[in-house]
Order: C-alpha cells, then structure tokens, then sequence
C-alpha cells in the first residue's frame, strides 16, 4: 500500500511539474519565433550571448537549491517536524539571497569584460539589464525547494508559467516598439526577463502567505540549520548543474572566436546553435523536468528509511518515464529536422535554414541524452550522491570542451562541432550516472531492452508519419504519437504495477473467482 501510494504521488508530481514545464516552453519556443523574426540573427546572436554568463551565476546562486532543499525538507517532513521544514526554508533565505545579491553585483561589473571577451562591446547594457534576475531568482529557488520537498509541485508549476507569459507580454512589447534599434531592442528585452522574475517571486510569496494556521516565518522558535548543513548538500547539486553553463560561457567565447576565423557569420551562427536549435532540443527535456523533480523526495525518503533497493526501483522507473517521453521525440526530430526548423522558425531562411535543419538533427540525439542525465542527477541527489553528478558532469564537459577545440576550427565542419561535442557530452555523463545510480544488474539489463523496446516503437511511428511529413508536421506529428502510444499499449510498454493497477486487478480476481 505505502509503495503504491508512493508510485501515485510520484507520477502526479512528476506530471504536475511537467504540466507546467510544458506549457512554460511551449509560451518560450512560440515567443522565440516572433521575438527571432524581430530581432534578426545578430539581435538573437547578442541575446544568447548574454544567457551563458546569466546561467551560470545562477547555478552558483540558485540553481542547487530546490534539489538541495527538497532532500532537506523531505527528512525534515518524515521525522514529522514542520518546525524544521520551515527552519530549513528561513535559513535558506537569509543564506541565499545573500549569494544571489553578490551574484547581481558580478554580473553587474563584469559586463565590459564579458563583452570584451566576446568580442561585441554592445552587449554591456544587456548584461546590466538581466543582472537582477540572478538575486531574484535564488529567492524563488529556495521556496521552489521548500514546496517540492512536500511533494507539493503545483507551486513551481504555476510560478514557471507566471514567468513566461510576464516575460512574453513585455520582451514581444518591447522587441516592437525598439524594432527600428537592435540593441536597444536586445538591452529592454532582457529587461523583461528580469521583470518576469520579479512576477514569480511575488506569486511565491503570496502563495506562503495565504498558508492556513502558518505563523510568519520570522516568528518562529525552531532551531535553525547550520549554513553549513545547507551549504553540504546544495554545493554538490550546484557543481553538477553548475559544469555545463559554465561551458555555455566558454562556448559563447570560443565558437565566436573560432568560427569567426573563416566565417564573418559567426555571431549569427552561435545565435542559430545556441538560441535556436537548443531551444527546440530543450523542449522534450523540459517535459521531463517533473520526472526528475518528483524522483528527489521520493528517493531521499526511501533512504532515510534504509529502503535502498525500493529507491532503485523507483530510479529505474523514472529513467524508464523518462525514455518514454524523450526518445520518440530524439527520433522524430532527426527525421523531420527541416520542416520543424521551418515551422518553428519560419523567419530562418535559405542557407541559415538550412544549418539550422542539420544543427538540429546533429543535436536530436541530446534530446534524450540529457533528459537521461537530468533524471539520473535527480536519483543521485534524493539517494545523496550528488558528488557523482558533478563528477561525471565535470568530466563530461571536459569531453566536450576538448572535441569543439579541434572540430570548431575545420571550417567544413563549422558550428556542427558545438552540435557533435554536446552529444558526446552527455552520452559520457549518462554512462557514469548510470552506473553509480542502477548497480543491480537485472534493473540495468531490463532497461537496456527497455532503450530497444522504444526504440522500435519510435522507429516504426516515425516511419508511419514520413508520407503525411510531406503534406503537414503536425499531421506527421499527430500520426507519429498514435502509432508510438498504440504499440506502446498493445505491447505493455508499461506493467500494471508501474501504473498502480495492483489493487484493481487484485479486486477482479476475487470477482472472477466468484463468478460475478
């Protein structure tokens, strides 16, 4: 009873914050086109620019904290102490808002040297103008983390939503009213992002308090972590989060520089690699966020409880969730690359179109890759293994880093060695969290014949859909997910105790054996 009530928290969790996440990036992939169509390639290109070095103070600031949280509150929450739960969350806030202002203030004074570095000196207001965001966003983080460590996911999916549409609203004004100068478009677009951070924070801070029979946080007497409890767990989260923007960052400086050797497109071409192709790739992993959110307190609390093979089992299905989702979505955009890109972004023309089209087949395989890796994290960090993570991120990116210093540089391969380099980033990364995360070798066996199960599956709906590909995406796209849940139904893709059928199926036995 406890484990099924565990599964059914579990998939509502998951499908509550991949809800959200969904509609989130589906607002962020649709806002990318018309913000892309307004403006250009260069105006896109110093937009990117400017996420890397964004992404990762955040992940300094903020980013380790609702994974870190979650375990936290998780204990807290199943020694039955709310007192502790809400400790964990006062100390984090005075903790981390603190990081998150020093982060503001990096952001905020290294903008010339940044710009520098990227060659493109225009992009100094723009780093000024997300600067906020970073102080921000580690305030919201920390509530993030004291929800999901209730297995309560309708704040944090409602919160990402908020962002998007007050980002949208303001970045689509802004980006037309300043149409006639790119930078400044650029400077008041970011702006927007900053805007909708402040939105989110306040709908968080309205949520706690409308909290029923809650004391204000500053008045309660529990004992308060140590800042270096909290610091234990959220520093490993944040390395392993933290390794591949800082990549980004580097990618931002070294393809610019390599690419633009031989190529006076360069600008334009990071903007297509890294604004364009990833947003599309980032989508299916986006979906497979809630997975991954709802594996921490799930995991952490079977631990604490010395249920160790229980909470590989429930690693094994969340790996095998999120198989499900992001594989026939790999194989799909390696088989319609081009008139994806072209829907997706109709304003990417002729030869830009083009390498576009192979940037995102060159990436389709990362699609499932690091949704393997993001759920793999997740595991490690509920079972607290976060260490692993950053190691195997940490070597993944030096895999990475390495392969684009030599493939950036021959101009027949060009940006495509971001694309490649990626791949091989995240297939190593998944290789070694795989390892550490699933040792039982009937678990590791099943979900090897699990890849070539789906695999299958997407393979023949991909395949059912090329005819209708030449007439409508959508139609191909709409073709390809009947197929791939038709089999997926008809061959049991998952068994009934996964689903939480046990007590059913229990029930009609005993009719059965009546005779009713």
């Amino acid at each position: 009873m406890g484990v099924h009530m565990k599964t059914q928290n579990f998939i509502r969790g998951a499908l509550i914050v991949s809800v959200g996440g969904i509609a989130a990036k589906i607002l962020g992939a649709f806002y990318r086109i018309p913000l892309t169509n307004l403006l250009g390639g260069e105006g896109i290109g110093i937009y990117q620019m400017v996420y890397p070095l964004y992404c990762l103070l955040l992940t300094v600031s903020a980013t380790g904290i609702p994974s870190g949280l979650a375990r936290l509150v998780s204990q807290a929450q199943a020694s039955g102490s709310r007192l502790g739960m809400r400790a964990v969350l006062r100390k984090s806030m005075s903790l981390f808002s603190v990081i998150g202002l020093v982060g503001t203030a990096v952001m905020f004074l290294f903008a010339p040297l940044m710009s520098a570095a990227q060659n493109e000196p225009l992009a100094v207001n723009a780093y000024r103008a997300l600067a906020p965001s970073v102080f921000l966003v580690s305030v919201l983080s920390c509530f993030r983390g004291y929800y999901q460590g209730q297995s309560n996911f309708v704040p944090t999916a409602v919160s990402e939503v908020v962002e998007q549409v007050v980002k949208i609203g303001f970045g689509l004004y802004f980006a037309y009213l300043y149409r006639s100068n790119t930078v400044t478009a650029v400077v008041f677009t970011l702006l927007s992002v900053t805007v909708s951070e402040c939105a989110a924070t306040v709908f968080m801070l309205a949520a706690a308090l409308r909290q029923k029979q809650v004391s204000p946080l500053y008045r309660d007497r529990a004992m308060l972590p140590r800042a270096a409890a909290l610091l234990r767990v959220t520093i490993p989260v944040t390395i392993a989060a933290g390794v591949l923007p800082l990549s980004n960052m580097i990618d931002s400086i070294l393809i610019v520089n390599l690419v633009g050797r031989y190529s006076d497109s360069a600008t334009a071409l990071y903007g297509l690699y890294a604004g364009a192709a990833t947003t599309l790739i980032n989508l299916p992993v986006s979906v497979c966020y809630g997975l991954a959110a709802a594996s921490i307190p799930l995991v952490s609390s079977l631990t604490e409880n010395g249920e160790a093979e229980k909470a590989e089992k429930k690693c094994a299905f969340a790996l095998k969730c999120t198989l499900f989702l992001a594989l026939p979505a790999a194989v799909f955009l390696f088989a319609f690359s081009l008139p994806v890109a072209q829907t997706v972004f109709p304003s990417v023309k002729g030869e830009q179109g083009i390498v576009l089209s192979g940037l995102v087949r060159g990436l389709s395989s990362s699609c499932v890759l690091l949704a393997l890796v993001q759920t793999l994290s997740a595991c490690l960090t509920g079972s607290g293994r976060a260490k692993i993570s950053a190691i195997s991120m940490t070597a993944a990116v030096a895999v990475k880093l390495i392969l684009e210093f030599f493939l950036l540089r021959v101009p027949q391969i060009s940006i495509f060695g971001a694309a490649y380099a990626s791949a091989a980033c995240y297939l190593v990364a998944f290789g070694i969290n795989l390892v550490y995360s699933i040792k039982d070798r009937k678990n590791r066996r099943r979900f090897y014949g699990t890849i070539f199960k789906f695999g299958a599956f997407s393979l023949a709906a991909v395949l059912a859909a090329v005819p209708f590909g030449r007439i409508n995406i959508f139609a191909a796209l709409a073709v390809a997910a009947l197929v791939y849940c038709s089999l997926s139904v008809a061959f049991c893709a998952f068994s009934e105790e996964e689903l939480g059928l046990v007590r059913r199926k229990k029930k009609y036995d005993q009719y059965r054996r009546l005779r009713v």
